[in-house]
């Protein structure tokens, strides 16, 4: 039986996404001997483009992460005309890494999110993989700027991880003199403590410790040319791939 490669490979739409879209679940199978290889898709604006590739540097650094950066990175924001090109782009890009690092998990956006940036890289990812049926087929999808629609993993963890998401994503300065966005990844950590559970497992769930907080993603396989979504669980992080396919279902419909 061939060993798995315990690497995620996460695919950041913009340089800062690797510590805001679920970076505890990124930190915790770090800490479980996985290694995170960070894709970056986009450096913003031209002008933007020298600060934010030093500010991610460091922040992966001191994070942890591998870092890799598209080859001909996106400008930000994605014009609506210019969508579908930037889509067929970014999977040639996400193919070539895909096949260099072979992982076992793929991480983005979900192709729902409201963003055009994170669309164009949730709908990449899914296209990258229907075109290759040997590519790694488990795909984890984080929402930001809408609700995931089908939320099937819950991540549980403590204020440590939050401190140290914080400390890393406070080297994306510039982004966070536009917006704290480490006000946004506490405030829904606690957000989720509550509704996860219950999105995930159904209402009535109950909700985790009040020191305790949760990261939601969604999972799905494909399979036989269809995709599934994974079974409602919690993470265990020391066995993350014990999920099992439940329904047939469109990760790219609500």
């Amino acid at each position: 039986m061939q060993a798995l490669n315990k690497t995620l490979l996460h695919i950041a739409p913009h340089c800062d996404d690797e510590l805001i879209g679920a970076p505890a679940i990124l930190m915790g199978l770090r800490d479980h001997g996985w290694s995170i290889v960070n894709l970056v898709s986009s450096l913003g604006s031209p002008d933007q483009r020298n600060r934010r590739s030093r500010e991610v540097e460091l922040a992966c650094q001191k994070a942890g992460f591998e870092l890799k950066i598209f080859q001909k990175p996106l400008d930000d924001p994605i014009a609506e005309d210019d969508f579908q090109a930037s889509v067929r782009r970014s999977v040639a890009e996400i193919s070539q890494v895909i096949e260099e690092v072979a992982p076992a998990i793929i991480m983005t956006a979900s192709p729902l999110d409201k963003h055009l940036g994170h669309q164009a890289m949730g709908e990449a990812l899914l296209r990258a993989l229907e075109g290759n049926p040997l590519a790694s087929q488990v795909v984890w999808l984080w929402g930001l700027w809408a609700d995931l629609p089908y939320p099937t993993i819950a991540h549980c963890f403590g204020e440590d991880y939050l401190v140290e998401i914080e400390d890393c994503l406070a080297l994306h300065a510039g982004e966070l003199e536009r917006n704290d966005y480490r006000r946004l990844v506490r405030g829904r950590a606690m957000m989720n403590s509550i509704l996860g559970p219950e999105r995930v497992f159904g209402f009535g769930s109950c909700g985790v410790d009040q020191n305790q907080y949760v990261e939601l993603i969604g999972e799905f396989y494909l399979y036989e040319s269809d995709w599934w979504s994974g079974s409602p669980r919690w993470l265990e992080l020391a066995n993350p791939l014990n999920g099992t396919r439940s329904h047939i279902r469109n990760p790219r419909s609500h």
